[in-house]
């Protein structure tokens, strides 16, 4: 049998398959729950571990302490990645799991900023950055270990699965937050029940580690093992040989780039948007969320199945069109739909408490705002029928998240041969990611920022504002991303990769 093909495994029963399916992605589940903790409490967190005194500040340094977990993923996948090529995929993804749950257990212990100053700030970004680096590690082990036992006509159906784990990892990070903050007064939670989803993490990354530890190794790797057709050096064999080299760039730029700025901006920034942007109550906003990626999960496996039929391109492009074309309509009727300005305001409701006002509008919205000094926090609880209707365009986000990404797995394992392929396809998936999609939240929040700070100075000076939707300028970084990578996958790609046998 050839070293890239996986007909081998076909022999494999369904219930080991399942297994093996089930113990990965349990595993990878967890590590993006720890991972998304952190992101889901963005703003609890930036009162917690920065100084006080400047609230967007803060939160931009929490946003950027999040994507330092993004930006050094590549380096985790490179150190995690020429370890699953020489001893073993198994073992590699068992370090990552056990490296991930203990930073994020020791994020939830890290005393805050009031409390030991500077350190906390600085603690908690290393501790992000051994997340980053253990993230780096764990996918690529996990869908090379799950197409290694998939037969090849099966490989997009099988791997989809894995895909599922960020979006259900999201979902229930969102889901043990409502949990904690709703058995708990908000005082409580406040103080100290954030901590309590990161300390949780440490049981379920125990009950995932004796599951995996009962694993068996990759058949495939094993026999290449046997036979001594393993890589003494995959760093040299994957970057350093130019044919492979190639379609490294080819699956960064033609694919990863462009599926990271869309999962990022569909489940992410959307989340960010709703909070910030529009001023959206934080349990409302995670209701939205958790609403649509719910519906949207299963796609993930039917866009994997669909790519075992008519190839991975035509689904990875035709979700990068869509969300290219579609975006600023989309996030344009989002800020609409929470726009308090542009409802009916009913009078005889609105009253005022102390330093707080509240006001209620015709579609069931209210709108609180609070003084604090000289600062004022608004905050947005939309009517049951904008409720809908933003999940519903979040859910359309998630729709083209899951044809990104759902048979992204399997096209990057099809692109290089057993030998070197944890090393090579795991440092196009985590640079197109961690880099391009990481970064997307706090590049978006910042365009968005410096596009309201530059209307109010213009206003005042002249009173002409330079944008006229302020609000949707952050989308213009994934817009573009997701372009270039379209036009060098719809130029360059085969839909049948190299290396499937």
């Amino acid at each position: 049998m050839d070293e890239n093909s996986v007909g081998g495994v076909a022999a494999s029963s369904k219930k080991t398959l399942w297994k093996v399916i089930g113990a990965s992605s349990l595993g990878t589940l967890i590590e993006w729950y720890d991972f998304y903790i952190f992101g889901s409490l963005a703003i609890v967190i930036s009162t917690k571990f920065f100084p006080p005194d400047n609230p967007t500040a803060a939160f931009l340094s929490t946003l950027a302490t999040f994507a330092a977990g993004f930006v050094v993923r590549p380096f985790g996948a490179l150190f995690f990645g020429r370890l699953g090529d020489i001893i073993g995929r198994k073992y590699t993804f068992m370090v990552t799991l056990l490296l991930m749950g203990l930073s994020t257990c020791a994020i939830g212990l890290v005393p805050g900023y009031q409390t030991i100053g500077f350190v906390a700030p600085v603690l908690v970004l290393v501790l992000r950055l051994l997340q980053g680096l253990a993230l780096g590690g764990e996918y690529g082990g996990a869908a090379t270990y799950v197409a290694e036992h998939s037969e090849p006509h099966k490989r997009g159906f099988r791997t989809s699965w894995i895909q599922t784990t960020a979006t259900v990892g999201l979902f229930i990070s969102l889901a043990v937050i409502m949990l904690t903050k709703s058995s708990m007064s908000a005082e409580s939670f406040d103080d100290w029940g954030w901590r309590v989803p990161f300390l949780i993490s440490s049981v379920m990354v125990v009950v995932s580690y004796f599951i995996r530890r009962n694993m068996d190794e990759s058949p495939l790797f094993k026999k290449a093992k046997s036979e001594g057709k393993t890589s003494s050096n995959p760093l040299k064999e994957s970057f350093g040989n130019k044919y492979n080299f190639k379609f490294v760039l080819l699956a960064l730029f033609g694919a990863t780039m462009g599926q990271g700025v869309i999962w990022y901006t569909g489940q992410f920034y959307a989340l960010s948007f709703l909070q910030n942007v529009c001023h959206v109550d934080f349990d409302q906003t995670n209701f939205i969320i958790g609403t649509a990626l719910l519906a949207g999960t299963g796609f993930f496996v039917f866009f994997g199945w669909l790519s075992d039929r008519i190839g991975r391109k035509p689904v990875m492009l035709a979700g990068m069109l869509l969300a290219i074309l579609t975006y600023r309509p989309i996030y344009d009727r989002m800020y609409q739909l929470t726009d308090v300005t542009a409802k009916q305001e009913l009078v005889d409701q609105q009253r005022t408490e102390g330093n707080i006002l509240v006001k209620a509008y015709d579609d069931g919205s209210t709108a609180t705002w609070v003084s604090e000094g000289e600062s004022v926090k608004q905050t947005v609880h939309v009517g049951k029928g904008a409720f809908f209707s933003i999940a519903l365009l979040v859910f359309i986000q998630v729709l083209y998240v899951t044809m990104v990404y759902g048979p992204i797995a399997a096209f990057l394992v099809e692109m290089f041969p057993v030998r070197i392929r944890y090393t090579s396809m795991s440092l196009p998936y985590h640079v197109g990611n961690g880099i391009f999609g990481g970064l997307l939240p706090a590049v978006a929040t910042y365009l968005v920022t410096k596009a309201q700070m530059a209307n109010t100075a213009a206003q005042q000076i002249s009173g002409n504002a330079p944008y006229e939707k302020p609000h949707l300028e952050g989308l213009w970084y994934p817009i573009l991303i997701a372009g270039v990578s379209f036009i060098i996958g719809l130029l360059y790609l085969k839909n049948k990769n190299q290396n499937v046998q």
